[in-house]
């Protein structure tokens, strides 16, 4: 699941809603209208958002994340020959995150809430879904697992440095394939019901892979998008509560990226 909502837009409605803080020299502090001075230290500190403390959030659900996902890896059941039974609680993790993701997307402010509990509801069906593909595909989790962080890291380097640049073309190109990505998925989704499968999710041919790749590629360009909101939110002064909203998009995008990594490694395992 993807969070192309983390863009401009956000930023400019939270000012917009008065989320964003003032400036310390607008600030109304008394009747003089100027900030308070008591020497070199002055008291006034303004609860806005900062990197670091997007950092602190997004580590807190990352904990919860990883110890759902344990959870959910035990409680699911071994049946022998590489199946397994999936508990009824990872199906409900799925529905809980993608309501907590919907919701978060129109109150963003209730991320700081809403945020510790997609964190929990996804990581039980993570864990369950990888013990899945890890008795099916022998040693496929740790690979996945070592490819997202490889692939986290190799973004922020390449965000840092300026080699990719989130331009307004590059943005809303990311946005619209996403979007439509996820359209596709819904698609399947919904003939899935109806017993219409498509083979390219799981299929290993040159196809299936090809499609996999793409995917994960895709995952992998809205990390950018997630960092370039993170530090425009710190430079913008946005309240202190869309760390908690920054931090579950940028969850969102990870948790997204180690999925379609996990179903990329599991088709190369069959060739």
């Amino acid at each position: 699941m993807s969070n192309p909502y983390l863009n401009d837009k956000a930023i400019a409605a939270a000012s917009q809603a008065g989320w964003a803080a003032p400036e310390p020299s607008t600030q109304v502090l008394g009747p003089a209208r100027t900030p308070i001075d008591d020497g070199p230290i002055s008291s006034w500190r303004p609860r806005v958002m900062t990197v670091q403390g997007t950092i602190t959030a997004t580590g807190v659900l990352l904990v919860l994340l990883i110890a759902s996902a344990t959870a959910g890896w035990i409680a699911t059941d071994d049946l022998g020959g590489g199946r397994v039974q999936l508990p009824m609680l990872a199906i409900g993790g799925i529905l809980v995150g993608l309501v907590c993701a919907i919701v978060v997307h129109f109150k963003p402010l209730w991320s700081k809430v809403l945020a510790p509990v997609y964190a929990i509801a996804e990581g039980f069906f993570l864990g369950a879904i990888s013990k899945a593909y890890n008795e099916a595909y022998d040693g496929v989790v740790i690979q996945a697992v070592g490819a997202t962080l490889g692939v986290f890291f190799m973004m922020l380097v390449l965000y840092r440095t300026g080699v990719i640049k989130v331009t307004d073309k590059f943005r809303r190109t990311i946005i619209m394939a996403t979007l439509g990505l996820m359209a596709f998925y819904l698609v399947s989704f919904v003939l899935s019901l109806f017993g219409v499968e498509i083979g390219i999710f799981q299929s290993a041919s040159l196809l299936g892979i090809g499609f996999s790749l793409f995917a994960a590629t895709l995952a992998a360009l809205n990390l950018a998008l997630d960092f370039d909101f993170i530090e425009k939110g710190a430079k913008q002064a946005l309240p202190k509560g869309m760390e908690w909203y920054a931090a579950f998009g940028l969850l969102i995008t990870l948790v997204w990226l180690y999925l379609e990594l996990l179903r990329l490694l599991s088709k190369l395992q069959q060739r």
